[in-house]
């Protein structure tokens, strides 16, 4: 049937066809009707927002919406960075470039930051990192690329609404994986924006089924893969430790060049094999004159590893040791004893290691770190989604994960050995020669 299609249509048709999308676009991925301003596409990763979004953007310049109400002659096209913004927007996979006919594809100007059709109009290219360069300029549409991922989402999105001033209805197109933070659940309440939501899943096609199944594995049920295969809006858990906004604050910090102490903290796994929960394994560092609290401790990486027995997760802690140059490696030994300090001394036999024992509760032991947090005193040197998964759901009444947050524990061990802890040598007076 398909064959019998393609055979009844005119060369030029089949050479048009590809750029047809209305054609080929999924239900999600076409522009409502309607009287809306924001136009919000939530979806799981590879769901076919970046394709919409281009789609939308290259109609709305053509005039081929009839909601458009004429050709929009100027677009703000807003990614997270100027280079996300240029690599996925403009010259991406699915960005405009791609999406565009020969015919009809827009010039792009390096120096200038912009996108010029033959018709005449043009999309300037803006950074998240930067809401100020949004003033002055006018547009008379948007597109913005990832908000809930935009490290200065409020003022960014602010400046866009001053900025979409031209025109009979000005509008924006919002592609984003859902993110629970404050601008985007304020959008979604507007009721001048519409909203239509697609799992990872509903662009099956055009993805690699290996993918799938490694990533629905690998994260089953966790809100992560809610929020990012599924594209739901997941909300804090009740009596959380760690809200969403006080992790997003953490990733915001700028990570120093030095740490004046650094350790590994491993909390081993009950079991033995495949079959135990993951061995938890994080770096921490801590630089003692960092403003303006005089110290700032930072979560450098998340090594933690799954399915191995001693000698394998032993030597995934050392080898985090050795690569970050640590000053000690941190243990608990509650369950394995004198066995925890046996295989590390296996694989490394001279390497520093402190044995704890975990005589509190978890939650008791998290709190003191919990605290610093709050304060804005320990950051993430970047996403780590597991070890964020896992912070989520540890709550004052205790974990609401299924098995144990290993985790969180090696976390919570790394940075009460460096700044709640007995061991705090950073702390103390140290002479400087001048």
């Amino acid at each position: 049937m398909q064959e019998s299609f393609l055979n009844e249509l005119s060369e030029g048709e089949r050479l048009a066809l590809p750029f047809l999308f209305e054609f080929w676009a999924l239900e999600h991925q076409l522009p409502p009707e309607g009287d809306w301003r924001s136009w919000v596409i939530m979806g799981g990763r590879g769901a076919g927002k970046t394709r919409a979004g281009a789609e939308w953007v290259r109609a709305m310049v053509e005039g081929a919406l009839p909601l458009s109400q004429g050709r929009c002659k100027r677009v703000a096209l807003v990614g997270e960075t100027l280079d996300q913004a240029r690599e996925v927007m403009v010259f991406g996979d699915s960005g405009i470039l791609a999406c565009s006919p020969p015919d009809r594809r827009p010039v792009w100007s390096a120096t200038r930051r912009c996108l010029s059709w033959p018709n005449g109009a043009e999309a300037m290219v803006f950074s998240a990192h930067d809401p100020e360069a949004l003033r002055g300029p006018q547009f008379d549409a948007a597109w913005a690329d990832e908000l809930g991922k935009w490290r200065k989402a409020r003022e960014t999105w602010d400046m866009l609404q001053f900025a979409l001033r031209l025109g009979d209805q000005p509008r924006a197109c919002v592609t984003t994986t859902p993110r629970n933070i404050g601008v985007l659940k304020e959008l979604l309440e507007l009721q001048s924006t519409v909203v239509t939501r697609a799992p990872t899943e509903a662009n099956r096609a055009n993805l690699a089924a290996s993918f799938l199944d490694e990533v629905r594995a690998r994260y089953g049920a966790t809100r992560l893969a809610r929020q990012e295969l599924d594209g739901e809006m997941v909300s804090d858990v009740d009596g959380t430790l760690w809200t969403q906004e006080v992790l997003e604050r953490a990733r915001l910090r700028k990570v120093p060049g030095r740490f004046d102490r650094i350790v590994v903290a491993v909390d081993p796994p009950a079991g033995d094999g495949a079959g135990s929960d993951a061995c938890g394994i994080v770096v921490c560092g801590v630089l003692c004159d960092g403003p303006p609290q005089g110290w700032e401790a930072f979560v450098l990486q998340d090594a933690s590893v799954q399915g191995m027995g001693p000698t394998g997760w032993a030597r995934a802690t050392v080898e985090a040791y050795e690569r970050w140059q640590a000053d000690r490696i941190v243990a608990e030994v509650n369950q394995g004893g004198a066995m925890v300090e046996a295989v590390l001394r296996q694989v490394a036999p001279s390497v520093p290691l402190r044995k704890v024992t975990a005589t509190r509760g978890k939650t008791l032991r998290a709190e003191p770190v919990a605290a610093l947090y709050e304060q804005g005193r320990i950051g993430h040197a970047r996403r780590f989604d597991l070890l964020e998964e896992q912070m989520g759901l540890m709550t004052g009444a205790g974990f609401q994960g299924q098995g144990s947050p290993d985790r969180v524990d090696a976390l919570v061990w790394a940075l009460t050995e460096l700044v709640t802890g007995p061991s705090e040598s950073w702390r103390r007076p140290r002479l400087r020669v001048l």
